[in-house]
């Protein structure tokens, strides 16, 4: 209980910040703000590989497209170690490893070139159920290295690598239909939003870096496999700006989520 009513508060506090900082942005940028929009597809698999009782592995990739499945839009993997702290409390400690590619009228470098990121990343995740609907809080600290083209035609290696910190907050519902809980084969409805923000030194014009809102249908095989998808949004603020205004990505389109968790441990005699 201590743990649920910390995770609160911190998500309120998160909250009132991140709202602060999207309505500052807008009272700044009401008449200079351009608007770049894209159609996304994105493909996601997360894998948990349960070791012991309190540890387990994560493994993440996200296959992003623009232009519905067309073109690149990035590529993240993501690896992690995992301590389940309790059933409704887990913390995590991982690398990512990105590539942006450039997409859109405005890309996110201005030299117009594929970039690589590399991040390490601290989670704590928390399960608060409300009776049949699942309500879980992530909350996700990132150490970003960056690295950045100055002009499009340099050469292969990038000029230099950029610091930057990131925080995020993600709240997640979860609805099984036609069963009391999640169960094998379940069929559930789900919806999440999730916000960034920037920090401390290079954060730039972006302290507000991005939102992702999605609303999905999902199917619940068993504990072991779920599949999920619908509709993605993702409003992204550029770290730069074009012709002294600033520019913001709305990124509509599908999401496809697989959940694989495995059980590895040893049975109890």
């Amino acid at each position: 209980m201590p743990v649920i009513l910390f995770a609160v508060s911190v998500r309120r506090l998160f909250l009132a910040v991140a709202l602060l900082s999207v309505i500052t942005t807008s009272a700044s940028a009401q008449n200079t703000r351009i608007t770049d929009r894209n159609r996304i597809g994105w493909l996601t698999n997360t894998t948990t590989i349960r070791l012991y009782d309190r540890w387990s592995l994560h493994a993440e990739y996200q296959f992003r497209r623009d232009e519905w499945l067309a073109d690149w839009q990035q590529s993240l993997l993501r690896t992690g170690l995992n301590y389940h702290l309790t059933d409704k409390v887990t913390l995590r400690l991982g690398y990512a490893w990105i590539e942006t590619w450039p997409y859109g009228d405005y890309p996110i470098q201005a030299a117009g070139r594929q970039f690589t990121e590399h991040r390490l990343y601290q989670v704590a995740t928390v399960q608060n159920p409300l009776g049949r609907l699942g309500l879980s809080h992530r909350f996700m600290s990132e150490q970003r290295w960056v690295t950045r083209y100055n002009l499009p035609e340099s050469g292969r290696a990038p000029e230099e690598t950029v610091f930057q910190n990131r925080l995020r907050y993600m709240a997640r519902l979860q609805l099984p239909l036609f069963k009391p809980a999640m169960e094998n084969r379940t069929l559930y409805l789900a919806t999440y939003d999730e916000v960034f923000l920037g920090f401390g030194e290079n954060v730039n014009e972006n302290v507000f870096d991005q939102n992702r809102l999605a609303a999905l249908v999902g199917y619940q095989f068993s504990p072991l496999f779920r599949v999920e998808g619908g509709f993605f949004q993702q409003i992204l603020q550029l770290p730069r700006e074009v012709g002294g205004r600033n520019v913001f990505q709305r990124n509509n389109g599908f999401i496809v989520n697989t959940v694989l968790n495995l059980d590895l441990r040893r049975p109890k005699p």
